[in-house]
């Protein structure tokens, strides 16, 4: 009786087991129609979507980013809907304000785009809503504001313009040989540089520690490999038409997830090692911004997501503004002639690199930097994610959980906001009787605008303007290759496929 008891019951449990997991994977299966018919639309069979889907863009653009900018161009409204996406592009500046500041509450970053970059920005600044993003918000406002971290950021920048990019420069031109007839004249891969000389900065800056990247033999940390890796496998989720793909790959552990998975966890490493050092001697005799958010965060995981954030933030975008900035500055000599006359005036021919005062007065450079960035801005766009239905300023309705992304590279594109001359490179349109002059952020949301607009940004513009006038009052730099142009990788940042090599050649008298 008990045996026939035991099989029944074992007999029950196989039954419940089964009709569970065949309604766990109907409802699976369910789901994943719903999320196919709401937001992918497969069956849409417009020209636009249709030459998304084969890459028919290809044909006639080099980048998907110019692609969207000539549809963006053609739109009575600045603004496109790619269906299959399920994505709502626009580059009206109307719509921008509408979305980074008068509806700023109905557009957040929003979970869609918080899972993509969890594991590696888990809740840090970049990746949160709400009251832990405004809490984060506040405390990096503060810290970055306060003349003692702005002058701290400076000695560092400082230091490692004439410490290691001077002499990296000064070494590429001494392996020059005249007698090489293939190549008398050694390159040097200038993203790379930039690269290296911004990990080396923002690391020294948010951590205390210094990976020595840009040292003269141009050593590769662990950790920049594992940092690098982290932040392509993660803009590569993006680019996968279903969350689905990636969040299957991670449960599994196969493929780029895996990769992910072992560069997070290099990360993750070094990051609990220094923050457990570093309160292990007190944040008093140290100002990077590690120390100073010690007593306000207790939480160790919580602080390496913020520190991480700053490190993601301050060293890609960095180096791609460096690299197009010089890219402009070869492709245009009296410009490079016009930064070096006014360097000239502002500064001594003895000064190496200059102080924050010379950066402040170089108005004309200034003006470069920003037309750099309105051509090729670091980040060519940004989305964000509607929590209810709302209608744009443009007339477009936004469906709730809908996509909707500003495009500053498309923007720095349209004639209808630059003039007939947008898309060439005329630092001019940035200065008013010699001194510089802004635009409208929500023309040139560069650094976004409205409650997040980046804390960083005049921190960046020094870094670059420091080094860029440092490189200029010293070489010639030109593109190996004079028919070079932009070429972009998938990346959370604009990164430029095969880099951008150079050939340095010393001024006379320098």
């Amino acid at each position: 009786m008990e045996f026939e008891s035991s099989a029944w019951s074992e007999s029950l449990r196989t039954t419940l087991c089964f009709l569970f997991f065949s309604f766990t994977a109907v409802f699976s299966v369910f789901s994943l129609l719903i999320f196919i018919l709401r937001h992918i639309q497969p069956w849409c069979t417009c020209e636009t979507c249709h030459t998304y889907l084969t890459a028919g863009w290809a044909s006639e653009f080099d980048n998907l980013s110019d692609w969207y900018a000539h549809l963006l161009r053609r739109s009575p409204t600045g603004t496109i809907h790619i269906h299959v996406l399920g994505n709502i592009i626009t580059a009206n500046p109307d719509n921008v304000d509408h979305i980074l500041k008068t509806r700023f509450h109905n557009y957040p970053k929003g979970k869609q785009f918080s899972s993509i970059l969890g594991d590696l920005l888990g809740k840090g600044i970049f990746n949160s809503d709400g009251d832990r993003w405004m809490f984060q918000r506040k405390m990096a406002s503060l810290e970055l504001g306060s003349v003692s971290v702005r002058s701290y950021a400076f000695e560092i920048i400082s230091s490692e313009v004439r410490t290691r990019l001077l002499p990296l420069f000064d070494s590429v031109i001494g392996r020059r040989s005249p007698s090489d007839s293939v190549k008398p004249h050694p390159e040097l891969d200038l993203q790379d540089v930039f690269r290296r000389f911004s990990f080396d900065t923002i690391c020294r800056f948010s951590f205390g520690i210094d990976p020595g990247c840009l040292k003269l033999s141009l050593p590769m940390s662990e950790f920049a490999v594992a940092f690098d890796a982290a932040s392509r496998l993660c803009a590569e989720r993006a680019l996968t038409r279903s969350p689905l793909v990636w969040k299957l790959k991670r449960l599994l552990n196969l493929g780029s997830e895996k990769r992910l998975r072992k560069a997070i966890k290099m990360i993750n490493m070094l990051a609990d090692e220094v923050i457990k050092q570093r309160r292990k001697m007190g944040s008093s005799t140290h100002n990077d911004l590690l120390s100073r958010f010690l007593d306000s965060i207790q939480d160790d995981r919580f602080l390496r997501d913020v520190i991480v954030s700053f490190l993601l933030a301050g060293r890609d975008t960095v180096a791609s503004g460096l690299t197009g900035l010089l890219w402009f500055i070869s492709q245009y000599p009296q410009v490079e002639e016009a930064i070096r006359e006014e360097a000239g005036r502002i500064m001594d021919l003895t000064d190496g690199v200059a102080t924050f005062e010379q950066i402040k007065s170089m108005h004309y450079l200034h003006a470069v930097v920003y037309e750099s960035m309105r051509l090729l801005p670091p980040i060519q766009f940004d989305s964000k994610f509607a929590l209810e239905d709302d209608i744009l300023p443009d007339g477009t309705f936004v469906r709730r959980g809908t996509r909707v992304t500003y495009h500053p590279y498309a923007m720095g594109r349209m004639e209808r906001l630059w003039g007939p001359d947008a898309l060439k490179f005329r630092p001019e349109r940035w200065l008013k009787g010699g001194v510089f002059s802004p635009q409208n952020l929500y023309k040139f949301p560069v650094f976004q605008a409205g409650p997040r607009v980046c804390l960083g940004k005049e921190l960046a513009i020094v870094e670059m303007k420091t080094a860029a006038v440092a490189l200029v009052r010293m070489y010639s730099i030109r593109p190996v290759d004079p028919s070079w142009k932009p070429k972009f990788t998938p990346g959370l940042t604009a990164t430029f496929g095969g880099g951008l090599p150079v050939i340095i050649t010393p001024l006379q008298g320098c």
